[in-house]
């Protein structure tokens, strides 16, 4: 690792929004963030970024960017004009941040020290930021290129955990061209796979997050509603057999020496949602029971589990890890989220305060980590 010893006090880039279905949780989990952040030790720079790509200096006002009366935020009612936009130059040795309005004389914000990317899901989790960022030679918070990639897309995740031995359950996929070409086949795929493993299934979209998407399928009666709504968010599409057991989740945090797991929670089953959905998760605040009731040695295996899947993946900084507690007592590992929520209800920094890690020493210990990782090839 390198370091950087400063004489002013570093400037942190909160980005949030983007274009992805996931646009409103990023703006609550900044909100949470911007409320966090140290303002004695760091100088703070929001940057939205709206549906429509837009990059936008907002207002540093975290209570605007709450979920209220069920509605949602959103980054265009929080920009400081409707037409600015933010550029961030594409040059390693100027990290100077560039504003400029239609018939205005651009305007230089500073320099940043380190980005803290707060988006979900594509175009932002997925390893595009992260690949602007390592152009521009702007330090950042969380995965690098190749760990985000495979930590958005559940396909190519669950063939790098079963490459390293770890336990993945069924799953089939069903890439865009072979929808696009022949749907009658891809459909009989999906068919044969619940002839092997039965029903119900979870038609999902194999890029995208929150519980965007996804629909439980009890028979063939659902099926092409299900794929429809998955493929609204994105072409590729993964189905999943239903794992019978406990949703156990577990955080990983990279320190000095290395990445730790943080104690366990469970999701427990939410009677008015028929699964763990968006809704549930977020307007609903569906609550999770940390730690989780398990024993030592289960702890310690999901923690083991956590950890080998943060490895695996070559994760950075932090990851949420979920898994299914069989029946039988082994666990199986659904996904991991390289950019977990940060809201005040979400289960990532609630393990870790379970854990002895208060939510502004996560924040400041992601922000340092991020000030002594270089970026480029490491």
């Amino acid at each position: 690792m390198s370091s950087e010893t400063f004489s002013h006090k570093p400037r942190v880039a909160v980005v949030f929004g983007g274009r992805s279905s996931e646009h409103a949780i990023s703006v609550v989990t900044a909100g949470a963030v911007l409320a966090a952040i140290d303002r004695e030790k760091y100088d703070v720079l929001p940057i939205g970024i709206t549906s429509d790509g837009r990059w936008a200096l907002t207002a540093d006002d975290p209570a605007r960017m709450a979920i209220s009366d069920r509605r949602l935020p959103n980054v265009a009612e929080l920009a400081e004009s409707t037409e600015g936009g933010v550029v961030l130059p594409v040059d390693p040795t100027n990290r100077e941040i560039v504003y400029s309005e239609p018939g205005s004389v651009p305007k230089a914000l500073g320099e940043v020290d380190v980005v803290f990317p707060v988006l979900h899901g594509p175009y932002g989790e997925d390893g595009t930021l992260q690949g602007l960022l390592e152009l521009s030679g702007v330090p950042y918070v969380g995965s690098g290129v190749l760990a985000s990639a495979v930590g958005q897309d559940k396909d190519y995740m669950k063939r790098v955990f079963a490459s390293f031995g770890l336990p993945v359950g069924p799953y089939e996929v069903v890439r865009p061209r072979e929808w696009e070409q022949d749907p009658a086949a891809a459909r009989k795929k999906i068919i044969d796979f619940a002839g092997e493993h039965g029903w119900p299934l979870f038609v999902k979209p194999a890029r995208a997050g929150s519980s965007m998407g996804i629909t439980k399928v009890d028979d063939l009666s659902g099926l092409d509603d299900a794929i429809e709504e998955a493929r609204r968010h994105d072409p590729k599409i993964l189905v999943e057999s239903l794992l019978r057991g406990r949703e156990i989740e577990c955080g990983v945090l990279e320190f000095e020496d290395g990445p730790r797991a943080s104690v366990p929670a469970e999701i427990p089953p939410v009677t008015a949602h028929d699964f763990y959905d968006f809704e549930a998760k977020y307007i609903d605040s569906a609550a999770g029971i940390v730690p989780a009731p398990l024993s030592a040695e289960e702890t310690a295996r999901v923690q083991e589990l956590a950890v080998a899947a943060f490895e695996a993946a070559s994760c950075e900084g932090l990851v949420r890890a979920d898994f299914f507690l069989q029946d039988n007592g082994e666990f199986v590992i659904n996904e991991i989220n390289t950019l977990p929520g940060f809201t005040p209800i979400s289960m990532y920094p609630r393990m870790w305060q379970e854990s002895g890690v208060s939510y502004p020493e996560l924040i400041d210990r992601l922000i340092q980590a991020a000030l002594q990782r270089s970026t480029g090839l490491r």
